[in-house]
């Protein structure tokens, strides 16, 4: 397709909201990092110059991806996916430490970080293969080699330690299950979850009693309508009560004290006030001092650049994972409800966009963006007004980092670029 094809074909309207989520990120990074004396915006010595300069470099990024064969990116998936690994791996070996992870590749003038690369690689890569078996998801073997697909960088990862970036992969599984993968798949982990949560909450002994009452109701409720067979519903019970007493163990001995110290936080599992406090002031410093900032913002907000906490340094990484938090203190209520819903038409169009696709490839390709674009703003928000747990992941296209910049404008243009393309080519 021609240059000119492609620019009348592609979705502006996401182009649109992709312009406006990076011009109001920047323009919060802009009030986070500025010290007060007045220097140009193309001073790349300052943190708003690079991320300046790195939004330029995207435009490139945006052209390449725009005036190259979209069957390239279907055709080269695997070997995309074959170098992010190895990328992966030559971190053990050459790696640079950013603030205790071992996640980045020295370059002189910019550091790499592979795990944002294998984020666009993995999503091509699954979307290949599963549109390889014809999205012939229910197989057991198709399973586990779409399965592994999406572990074997996450397990990468774990170890530098980036556990944030870990966690972004598994949204792709969002990918199997609109592609038909059961949902046992994904109902047994959160059971689990559940599981792992009310035992540390209320113990095992509130667990088992509480597995006895609903086995109970079951059969009280269903038992007219429902033949509910008894031995898979006893083991099922068992494994449950078995899994609610490793609990303890895994929490005293295999999490770390900082692990143990967040989820004492946000379960509100520590009743000593005292030690409550020690925690708040470490693990839980930079919640706090986002979410007080976010309510110092009140409805209207206190302005641009009069942020008292923004310009306090009281939040640390405000520019990065926490800049959600210099929205709610200098634009407010209103500011904050902007960006929520500036996100929320985002994804509703890319969902859109996905479901119109010609071909099994552009669809599944499409809702891997969706989730990994999702997983980052639904943790990242969630995280900074202290409803989940501190994971570091940056918000897309508006935390300050060039590589999640230009890897978020990569992923996000293949896919426009294979929906502009899509009745051409069966895509």
């Amino acid at each position: 397709m021609s240059g000119k094809n492609v620019l009348r074909r592609i979705d502006w309207l996401s182009i649109f909201f992709y312009v406006l989520l990076v011009i109001i990120g920047w323009i919060n990074i802009y009030s986070t990092t500025f010290e007060g004396t007045s220097t140009s915006i193309f001073d790349f010595s300052t943190l708003y110059g690079k991320q300046l300069f790195f939004i330029g470099i995207s435009f490139f990024v945006i052209l390449f991806v725009l005036f190259i064969e979209t069957s390239f990116f279907e055709r080269f998936a695997s070997i995309f996916y074959l170098i992010s690994i190895v990328l992966l791996l030559g971190l053990f070996l050459f790696g640079k430490t950013i603030a205790g992870a071992t996640s980045w590749y020295d370059l002189g003038f910019f550091n790499l970080q592979p795990s944002e690369l294998a984020k666009v690689a993995t999503a091509l890569a699954l979307a290949k293969y599963l549109s390889d078996i014809q999205t012939d998801i229910k197989i057991r073997k198709h399973q586990l080699y779409a399965i592994l697909i999406i572990i074997v960088p996450a397990v990468l990862i774990v170890p530098q330690p980036d556990p944030g970036s870990a966690l972004v992969f598994f949204a792709l599984f969002f990918v199997l299950f609109r592609e038909g993968l059961p949902l046992s798949y994904l109902v047994v982990p959160l059971i689990l979850l559940l599981l792992f949560v009310t035992t540390l909450m209320y113990g095992t002994v509130w667990v088992a009693i509480g597995l006895a009452i609903l086995v109970v109701l079951v059969f009280t409720l269903k038992r007219s309508t429902v033949k509910i067979p008894l031995v898979p519903l006893i083991s099922g019970i068992a494994v449950a009560v078995l899994f609610s007493l490793s609990v303890n163990f895994v929490f005293e001995n295999v999490f770390e004290q900082r692990h143990r110290d967040r989820f004492s936080l946000w379960l509100g599992l520590e009743k000593d006030e005292a030690k409550l406090e020690q925690i708040r002031k470490s693990i839980g410093y930079n919640t706090y001092q986002s979410e007080k900032a976010i309510e110092s913002g009140g409805f209207f907000g206190k302005g641009f650049l009069e942020g008292t906490r923004t310009k306090g340094d009281f939040v640390p990484e405000q520019h990065t994972d926490y800049i959600f938090s210099s929205v709610g203190e200098e634009w407010g209520f209103v500011g904050t409800s902007a960006v929520i819903l500036l996100f929320t038409f985002f994804f509703l169009r890319l969902v859109i966009l996905a479901e119109r696709q010609k071909s099994d490839f552009g669809r599944m390709y499409g809702y891997g963006v969706i989730s990994i674009l999702f997983i980052h703003y639904f943790v990242n928000v969630g995280m900074v007004i202290g409803l989940l747990p501190t994971i570091g992941i940056p918000l897309p296209f508006f935390s300050y980092g060039g590589s999640g910049l230009l890897f978020f404008t990569l992923l996000l243009f293949i896919f426009l670029k294979i929906d502009a393309n899509r009745l051409k080519e069966g895509i």
